[in-house]
């Protein structure tokens, strides 16, 4: 992958020509953010994605799949009138899984990150991540909190905890081979991301756990990425009740491959039949 560029001519004409002429072909990278309610902060992280992607030299689109905001957030993203920005309006409020899965199934990038509408994990982190999916290989790079090399910072003593014992559940119970499964700044093939949208069930919270559950028993190249990380304020997460939603879902994620809910024993066969 090509360095990010230091000219601010060059990135300040790349960032004009993204916001004012659509694309000529396929985008390298679709950046997915979903949103709820994000009026406050939804401006401010577009700009910072805006300006980093157009140091990179690279076709790329932004797509924010609204989940149903109630507020000003869906008007805000129209007013920046960017060309290659997409805004997917939902009519309700169905999850943040739900909105994560029609921003991926509408991506047409070769590769597809999606990422918290508060900039959490800042976009700067997506280059090293970028650079190693194509050297290394990966289906699937998820950025870690929980990786040597991580940083954290402003993370309140209850979150932290509670992070640390779904950290060792998820661990002991799915063994799904990275330690973080919940940092929203997650980097997918787009075939692997079609692929594992097909076949998600959980359109809240857990999500991210059920595809990283299904990247490993579908057999793709799951890896993860040390990242910067703050708990930005303004959180919508209630914690505890997430926590309880969480642990329901290990369960519930357990019994839909034990009944084939997922289909893999078909997935398998797909896969025997290309290889003959």
């Amino acid at each position: 992958m090509n360095q990010p560029s230091t000219n601010l001519g060059e990135t300040y004409a790349a960032y004009q020509t993204w916001k004012t002429q659509p694309l000529t072909g396929p985008p390298t990278v679709s950046v997915v953010i979903p949103a709820y309610n994000e009026a406050e902060r939804i401006v401010p992280t577009i700009g910072a994605i805006a300006a980093y992607m157009s140091t990179l030299a690279m076709p790329w689109e932004l797509i924010v799949a609204d989940d149903g905001s109630t507020d000003e957030t869906v008007a805000l993203l129209q007013g920046l009138e960017m060309t290659n920005l997409r805004v997917l309006i939902a009519e309700r409020n169905g999850g943040k899984g739900s909105a994560v899965r029609r921003g991926m199934q509408a991506a047409r990038g070769e590769y597809v990150l999606f990422a918290d509408a508060d900039n959490s994990t800042p976009i700067e982190q997506l280059g090293p991540m970028l650079a190693r999916m194509e050297d290394e290989g990966f289906d699937v790079l998820v950025g870690s909190r929980a990786a040597d090399g991580a940083q954290e910072a402003n993370r309140s003593l209850l979150r932290q905890t509670m992070s640390d014992t779904l950290r060792w559940i998820v661990q002991n119970v799915m063994q799904i081979g990275v330690q973080d499964t919940q940092c929203g700044f997650k980097l997918f093939r787009k075939d692997v991301a079609d692929e594992l949208c097909a076949r998600q069930t959980i359109d809240g919270f857990s999500f991210d756990l059920e595809l990283l559950y299904l990247t490993g028993r579908l057999g793709y190249k799951l890896g993860e990425q040390p990242v910067e990380w703050f708990d930005a304020p303004g959180s919508k997460v209630d914690s505890m009740k997430e926590a309880r939603r969480f642990i329901k879902d290990i369960a519930r994620i357990r019994m839909n491959d034990m009944r084939g809910v997922y289909m893999l024993e078909d997935a398998a066969t797909d896969s025997q039949g290309k290889q003959s």
